[in-house]
């Protein structure tokens, strides 16, 4: 980052201290408590950037943090349950997610950290798919096809009669439902005779070993091990597109392009300085973490405004309990900044 942007930074800070301080004497305290420890769960998906950043931010603070993952369907029934204090999401909230929470009066900070670009993979060994069509996704992975569909000439008469070994995040993971919706049409609606696994590191372990696999996780993951896995270029009407930074950027990687999110206690965090230090370290380091960990950052400018929004105790969600589609990077902190 910047000196310009560090500074920045540094000064809204400043101001944050003040802002912070209005917020606590609105609810009913006063000053914050003693720092505490901070319990982070949820996504696979986000997991390496929060994982990363705690790690740089406990060298410098001696915080005591917990990150783990369980999906991030699995991370917000603990969240919503208050037993943790922030949960890495590669969705949005879902409705009855959001019904939980509050009946648990659980209100919640909604901060996006990152694009993703859902990245459907083989082996290297395959020889005969480069692309592939969001038509022969759903051909593969609806729920119809569950022992019916598998070899490979049965999505594409042209490839061969090679089994089809297929490879994929469990009905927790985030990356599932959000595949599922784009690509089937209903979210957590899936053929269930897959090899699946929270563990993202797993899947892609499992399709570098297997000639004929084909499975999807997030981009990083892919980035990360480029000389073990092969991207398929993914067509949804307008031509095959390779998912990449730039055809991320550039809103063309559709309809698998998608914002990721940590969602934060918003009482946990007024009770605990740690948690505040924190997040405020969360999106300074964000743009170098995100970018060497494999997904897309936001420009330096929209983490500033997300630091505003988290000091400003904006809760709640922008996407009404389910996902958005098509949405662009822009789009995204568009929606965020109006809410």
């Amino acid at each position: 980052m910047n000196t310009t942007v560090k500074t920045t930074f540094k000064r809204l800070a400043a101001l944050a201290l003040t802002v912070s301080a209005t917020v606590l004497t609105a609810c009913g305290q006063n000053q914050l408590g003693e720092p505490q420890p901070i319990k982070i769960d949820g996504s696979s998906t986000v997991y390496p950037i929060t994982k990363a950043i705690a790690e740089q931010f406990k060298t410098r603070n001696f915080a005591e943090i917990a990150v783990s993952f369980s999906g991030t369907g699995g991370g917000f029934e603990k969240f919503c349950a208050g037993e943790t204090d922030i949960n890495n999401a590669s969705r949005p909230i879902s409705r009855a997610e959001m019904e939980t929470c509050k009946g648990a009066g659980i209100s919640y900070i909604e901060l996006p950290v990152a694009f993703d670009a859902i990245t459907v993979v083989v082996n290297p060994q395959n020889n005969w798919a480069s692309e592939i069509t969001i038509a022969e996704l759903k051909r593969i992975w609806k729920p119809e096809a569950q022992q019916k569909i598998t070899t490979w000439n049965q999505v594409r008469t042209a490839w061969p009669s090679n089994p089809l070994k297929l490879y994929g995040p469990g009905s927790d993971s985030g990356t599932f439902d959000y595949f599922t919706e784009a690509v089937i049409a209903e979210e957590g609606v899936s053929r269930s005779d897959y090899i699946a696994s929270e563990d993202d590191e797993l899947l892609q372990q499992q399709i570098a070993s297997d000639p004929n696999a084909l499975g999807y996780f997030g981009f990083a993951y892919y980035q990360q091990n480029k000389d073990e896995l092969k991207a398929l270029a993914i067509d949804s009407g307008s031509g095959p597109v390779f998912p990449s930074v730039e055809n991320v950027e550039r809103a063309e990687y559709q309809p698998l392009a998608r914002p990721l999110f940590v969602y934060i206690n918003a009482v946990a965090v007024q009770r605990n300085p740690a948690m505040i230090d924190f997040i405020e370290y969360y999106l300074s380091a964000a743009p170098e973490v995100v970018n060497t960990i494999g997904y897309i950052p936001f420009d330096d400018s929209s983490y500033q405004l997300l630091y505003r929004n988290f000091h400003k105790m904006k809760v709640g969600t922008v996407f009404d309990g389910k996902s958005e589609f098509n949405l662009t990077l822009d789009e995204v902190l568009l929606k965020r900044a109006e809410y």
